[in-house]
């Protein structure tokens, strides 16, 4: 079998491979890789790389041949060519040919759908159109204060105890959180929501019930928008010119989520494994060197949330990457590959900062349109959580981290932390690593000096107390002031008053109750009323006029 061609044997008897451990295990037939079987994916990539060049033949579960897209600019070309290569699953040979059974397990990710994902032309144009025409309808600066919001509730939950698990207590929860305040169900959100997400996605045996659980959420959603329109991302796109549906209303709602949730979810980790495990990392970042979004772009390039996207499929014979591609072939898009591709990063220590050229979110036609919406929840959850927990640090061995690994992504199980406790936060408030700071009196220079309270030595200004809202016992006044005189004021022939001690500028000093040259004698001005306190403000003032 040839590079060229990698179609499987064509005897149907299931293949006998060698045990686990001998050199040839994980090897399919004519000696292509089972991606499935591989223990290390990123090195079974690069093996593949130099055998083949930037595009390689290799194997799905039940040895289903597909293509890998491995180089930089050979995914670009592919997501970028609709006259080539598209996303409907129905041209695929081996699911024409009946090589991929109903029950696949990458059945969900590869069975074509009526939504913007797999459709092509004016369709793909009318229903992402309702998609991104939603999304344009979102306020960043409200969004940013749900994942402030959020975040301070997540951290609520767990900073008493001084420990906890960043992935299952909080890159978890806070996507599936935002996603439901912009879809408009946040009174739908719990547990119960979040978990049903991440089963459905895992495809456990109680995968189909939770993806049931998260399809009549979206249902209620759908009928109560319907009937009460709001200003949410579910009205705008039940509102779209493109007249979607209920069941398109649905399925673009179900896209929208577990896209955002998956994607974002796995980002968060990323982020926060590597500020914890990196401490050149996290010293770029503390000392403002490298900035949060930053850090995020860089865990975009060196761990994206997804490593592959199934799939996209050959319209017609083409080449790719010196591979000859036949018509109905199968590729799949390579994002953690082709962000290594040492042709754009011959040193991948070197910091990506500030570039967006990975393939993290896709590209061409079918690009994430929600991209902007994880970053922000990465982000502003990521800066949050530090401001919250500045201390932060992993409570176990980087060793004893593990992941759970698929041809699509790679999925960090645990991050325990410890961090000093703190108490809860109000949630309307900016997360803080400091208690918060009781408010200010309200005065100001310039403004009447608050009312002094009765009793205090003379000479003694009291700290003016808070005003307290009335209540049926303590009605509502209006505020007294005190009746101090104004300081005495000497005239000045022809101009404006000049306060005693003071002289207009130019001129020199004139001492209290001294007459200028030339002026006439005035006799003194007796200031009756009580004596000012002499609190230090009041002894400045003195200083300052010259008293």
């Amino acid at each position: 079998m040839t590079p060229e061609s990698p179609a499987p044997t064509a005897t149907g008897e299931p293949p006998t491979g060698p045990p686990p451990g001998c050199p040839a295990h994980g090897l399919g037939p004519g000696g292509l890789h089972r991606l499935a079987e591989a223990d290390d994916l990123e090195g079974l990539y690069e093996e593949l790389r130099e055998r083949y060049g930037p595009v390689a033949p290799a194997l799905l579960h039940d040895d289903v041949p597909v293509w890998v897209v491995l180089g930089h600019a050979e995914n670009l070309h592919m997501v970028s060519s609709p006259s080539q290569f598209c996303r409907d699953s129905r041209i695929w040979t081996p699911l024409k040919e009946g090589m991929v059974k109903p029950d696949h397990p990458l059945m969900p990710h590869i069975a074509w759908q009526p939504i913007a994902a797999h459709t092509e032309g004016d369709e793909h144009k009318r229903l992402r159109g309702a998609v991104s025409g939603a999304l344009s309808t979102i306020d960043y600066r409200s969004l940013r204060r749900h994942i402030q919001r959020h975040t301070q509730r997540l951290v609520n939950r767990f900073c008493e105890a001084g420990r906890a698990d960043l992935v299952g207590q909080f890159a978890e929860h806070l996507p599936m959180g935002v996603m439901c305040e912009i879809l408009g169900m946040a009174g739908d959100y719990d547990d119960r929501l979040v978990e049903a997400a991440r089963d459905a996605l895992k495809g456990t045996e109680t995968a189909i019930a939770s993806h049931d659980h998260v399809m009549q959420v979206l249902s209620r959603l759908t009928a109560r928008r319907r009937a009460e329109p709001a200003e949410d991302f579910t009205t705008h796109l039940i509102n779209h010119p493109a007249r979607l549906t209920d069941d398109e209303v649905r399925e673009h709602l179900r896209l929208v989520l577990f896209a955002g949730y998956e994607n974002t979810a796995n980002l968060l980790s990323n982020v926060l494994r590597v500020v914890l495990t990196d401490p050149g990392f996290r010293a770029q970042l503390n000392g403002g060197q490298m900035t949060v979004p930053e850090a995020v772009e860089q865990s975009l390039w060196d761990e994206p949330p997804f490593s592959t996207i199934f799939a996209y499929f050959a319209k017609q014979d083409t080449e790719l990457g010196g591979q000859r591609i036949r018509q109905g072939d199968g590729l799949l898009f390579g994002i953690a590959p082709g962000n290594v591709d040492p042709r754009i990063r011959p040193d991948l220590s070197a910091g990506m900062q500030g570039n967006r050229a990975h393939l993290a979110f896709g590209g061409g036609p079918h690009e994430c349109p929600g991209q902007d919406i994880g970053r922000a929840i990465a982000d502003a959850g990521v800066d949050a959580l530090l401001m919250r927990l500045p201390d932060v640090r992993l409570a176990v061995p980087e060793s004893e981290l593990t992941w759970r690994s698929s041809i699509a992504s790679r999925h960090l199980v645990r991050l325990p932390v410890r961090f000093e406790p703190r108490p809860p936060q109000d949630v309307r408030q900016q997360p803080s690593h400091t208690p918060v700071p009781p408010p200010r009196a309200p005065w100001h220079v310039g403004a009447p000096l608050p009312e002094l309270s009765a009793g205090p030595a003379a000479g003694a200004v009291t700290t003016p107390a808070w005003p307290q809202a009335p209540s049926p016992d303590r009605p509502e006044r209006e505020p007294q002031r005190p009746e101090w005189p104004a300081p005495a004021e000497e005239p000045v022939p022809g101009g404006r008053p000049v306060p005693a001690g003071r002289s207009e500028p130019g001129e020199g000093p004139v001492r209290q109750g001294a007459p200028a040259p030339g002026e006439p004698v005035s006799p003194p001005v007796a200031v009756e009323g009580p004596e000012r306190p002499r609190g230090a403000w009041q002894r400045f003032l003195r200083w300052w006029r010259g008293q």
